[in-house]
């Protein structure tokens, strides 16, 4: 489903085509935290500090959306302490990265149940989204505490609770109650640490989307591995299908 690609060793070209959205599953912080021997919040830290570089060569070849899946409705499963670390993780992004975004011109959004988390989580994601929500150059959406089914599942009920006619629903009537409203579909999904699997991630958008999978953990997926993604994606045909 998802071909296993490695970045090229040559010098890279700028790729002919650019997608508009382009959506990760940020994979492999826990392996890279082990084969250091460190515990696995150590690699959730190090994974967090990458965002940086990917937003950075999003916005250096000119991709319009970047979304980044940072915690799924399944990761609640983890071990306690785990989900700690990664709720306080976000908090700490949150308070150093915010105004780096802002003056970077990217555009905070949260994709996801936001009711479920802590209210000084929730202040501080309301916080960023609003601080930059004016920026234009990138739209950063970040899910966090979001699953596919679980977001078609609210969009029927607010449906539901709309009394939307139901021969008036087609699928740009659906797709405006998903999170994701307005915005491209995404064009690349790009999988880290050599996973084959979507993980209940923007199972609706996904429909055409264009798979890349790298066995590179996502701490050390760089400015590089993220243009070779690129290149590949800019040699794929796009039928939609059609012939």
């Amino acid at each position: 489903m998802m071909p296993q690609t490695e970045p090229a060793d040559t010098a890279l070209t700028a790729p002919l085509k650019v997608p508009r959205h382009v959506a990760i599953i940020m994979d492999g912080n826990g392996r890279w935290a082990r084969e250091r021997g460190l515990p696995r919040l150590a690699g959730h830290r190090a994974g967090t500090k990458n965002i940086r570089r990917i937003v950075e060569a999003c916005v250096e070849h000119g991709v319009e959306v970047l979304t980044l899946y940072a915690f799924s409705t399944e990761n609640w499963q983890r071990p306690d302490d785990e989900v700690r670390g990664l709720m306080e993780l976000l908090a700490e992004v949150i308070d150093t990265e915010t105004d780096e975004l802002r003056e970077r011109g990217a555009q905070v959004r949260h994709i996801g149940n936001l009711e479920a988390l802590a209210p000084s989580l929730q202040e501080r994601i309301r916080h960023a989204v609003a601080s930059t929500s004016h920026n234009t150059r990138l739209i950063l959406n970040v899910a966090f505490n979001y699953g596919g089914r679980a977001e078609i599942l609210q969009a029927v009920r607010r449906m539901l609770a709309d009394r939307v006619d139901p021969a008036s629903v087609d699928e740009r009537t659906f797709a405006s109650y998903l999170y994701t409203d307005l915005l491209p579909d995404p064009d690349l999904i790009i999988r880290t640490a050599g996973e084959l699997r979507l993980s209940n991630f923007l199972l609706w958008q996904a429909a055409y989307a264009e798979y890349y999978s790298t066995s590179t953990l996502w701490p050390d997926f760089g400015r590089e591995d993220f243009a070779q993604a690129l290149l590949e994606y800019g040699q794929r045909q796009r039928r939609f299908g059609r012939v």
